[in-house]
């Protein structure tokens, strides 16, 4: 039996899916907005977005439509 390992990213998108269901974001807002929400951990899923080549002024919904989170070795 083998335990799979979720990437951070996974579980921060699964964070930024329930925000847009609860209406908290909209999947039009860009993604800057997340860090009013994050405070001090901003800058850490700041440069974690940025290594996956995502920009702050990227819609939510183009984080939601990734569908697997690989890290490059």
């Amino acid at each position: 039996m083998s335990q799979q390992v979720v990437h951070p990213m996974e579980k921060f998108q699964r964070q930024v899916r329930s925000l847009v269901e609860k209406k908290i974001l909209k999947p039009t807002d860009s993604l800057w907005k997340i860090s009013l929400l994050y405070g001090d951990e901003w800058p850490y899923w700041k440069n974690e977005l940025q290594e996956f080549d995502f920009s702050m002024q990227d819609p939510v919904s183009m984080l939601l439509a990734v569908e697997t989170w690989e890290d490059e070795e």
